[in-house]
């Protein structure tokens, strides 16, 4: 009779569900319609993006953010047409991650998740604010991790050899 093979287990590996999505904090300003600015500007749009996630007090539960800053200005002048600011968080229960992979983890996969969602509601604040509607590009949240990496590093005072 011939033995038979033992056939590996395979491992699940990470485990990702999103148990929620909300807007923790928002604030649209159209400052062209307050100030009865022209309508018919350029606008120059700067999008600033920032990362935070932390621990939840379930097992298993963590909290991702997608905080942005958006400021449009009229080209070629220091006019600032509208400013939103969004703070955009994810829940999400995650098993069977490493915790050295973790950290990189919550904030570009998770982050990507909930990206297209965030993308949405901007669009569709920034039409009912009285302006084109502002699509998103696509957010390279693995470039953001390792730059914001090398930023702490860099930061970071240099050991100090004992005499």
């Amino acid at each position: 009779m011939a033995e038979a093979e033992a056939t590996p287990t395979p491992t699940a590996g990470p485990q990702l569900r999103v148990l929620g999505q909300f807007i923790r904090d928002m604030s649209f300003e159209n400052i062209m319609a307050q100030k009865g600015a022209p309508s018919d500007v350029q606008p120059d749009v700067q999008v600033q993006v920032n990362l935070d996630a932390k621990k939840r007090t379930a097992d298993n539960q963590y909290e991702s953010s997608i905080k942005l800053n958006v400021t449009s200005k009229a080209k070629g002048a220091d006019t600032t047409l509208f400013m939103l600011e969004i703070d955009y968080v994810g829940i999400f229960d995650i098993t069977d991650v490493p915790e050295d992979q973790l950290h990189p983890f919550l904030l570009i996969e998770c982050p990507r998740m909930i990206f297209p969602f965030l993308r949405r509601i901007v669009s569709d604040i920034t039409r009912d604010g009285g302006f084109p509607p502002l699509n998103l590009e696509n957010i390279d949240f693995v470039s953001l991790y390792r730059n914001e990496i090398a930023r702490r590093q860099a930061e970071a005072p240099a050991p100090t050899a004992d005499a």
